[in-house]
């Protein structure tokens, strides 16, 4: 029986860290029992923001490679590929990029939130503002049945689905079905000065990091702001600590954690020690299969390789389909 078809990926801008763990690579590793699953380093989008100096994306798609596999996504249960090794994409869309108005891609919401983050980089420029074109495009060319995502992201999703629909009534075809949006859990992860967890902020736990980097950010983690001293109680709610501890901490040692906070009966490094008894071995285990990848970059090369191949066989009979539709075949 045919598995439905899933896909997402990740844009090669760093190396990866807790937040994409637990956010993204730990729901697709268990989605690869039940679906055809194709997950991409999608190294155009990382262009949309860092094409003034993309040096380092050719580096970093190796690194996400080598992330990816020792966070246990299997190439013999999913295709692993990268994006700009099937051009078929970018094909597609040119052709979609006919169709679509410009005020679909303005009122995407992530659009002008990272023009108001990234004020330091000059994104007016056309690649920016297709990006979710590209996003659809992405999806489109593989006929994903559904596509999973944290709420933030839902809207690309819906934007997909408003593309399909318009493609197909325009060319008289049902080329392209509408993706699903599979929501998954985003916990909320904080880096270690509170803000969101990013490479940009400098206040990540990254994958690749061993033990004796690992445990230093999380002893130095701001705690909550109102409980100055020890003997002070805390509120656990507005701690960043606290929010690692609902994602690696157990419900019955969370909550011995929490009441020892909020009656000062613990301090903040006795709580710290609880969540990194929990953060350290899952981390170890995976820096440990890092290791084993790091060491064999040409393996690393070969599966992305096999995997693109396999992606652009798919993605060739459906630029086929559209072209067609469209009638220029």
């Amino acid at each position: 029986m045919t598995r439905p078809r899933i896909l997402s990926g990740m844009r090669p801008t760093g190396p990866l860290h807790i937040g994409h763990l637990t956010g993204a690579l730990d729901n697709w590793v268990r989605l690869q029992d039940t679906y055809e699953c194709y997950w991409a380093i999608v190294d155009w989008h990382a262009l949309t923001t860092d094409y003034a100096s993309p040096a380092e994306i050719r580096a970093n798609v190796l690194e996400v490679a080598i992330d990816f596999l020792a966070a246990g996504l299997d190439p013999a249960r999913a295709t692993l590929f990268v994006q700009s090794l099937v051009p078929e994409h970018a094909e597609l869309h040119l052709l979609l990029s006919m169709v679509v108005p410009v005020s679909w891609l303005e009122r995407v919401p992530s659009y002008k939130e990272q023009q108001q983050q990234l004020t330091e980089k000059d994104l007016s420029t056309y690649g920016f503002l297709g990006y979710p074109l590209l996003q659809s495009a992405d999806i489109m060319i593989y006929k994903a049945d559904a596509v999973p995502v944290g709420e933030d992201q839902a809207p690309h999703v819906e934007l997909t689905r408003e593309i399909v629909r318009r493609f197909n009534h325009l060319y008289g075809r049902p080329v392209f079905p509408e993706p699903k949006t599979l929501l998954t859990a985003s916990p909320r992860i904080p880096g270690t000065d509170g803000r969101k967890m990013s490479k940009s902020y400098g206040n990540a736990i990254y994958l690749a990091d061993p033990p004796e980097v690992t445990i230093p950010k999380v002893k130095t983690m701001v705690t909550d702001p109102a409980r100055k001293r020890r003997r002070d109680p805390g509120n656990p709610d507005v701690c960043p600590v606290f929010d690692l501890h609902r994602i690696f901490t157990p419900e019955a040692p969370r909550a011995e954690v929490a009441q020892g906070c909020r009656t000062a009966a613990i301090g903040c490094l006795d709580c710290k020690g609880v969540l990194l008894e929990r953060l350290v071995p899952p981390l170890d285990q995976i820096r440990e299969r890092r290791t084993r990848f790091v060491e064999a970059p040409g393996r690393i090369r070969e599966i992305l390789h096999a995997g693109s191949a396999r992606a652009r066989e798919r993605a060739r009979e459906t630029l086929a389909a559209a072209k067609v539709a469209v009638g220029i075949a």
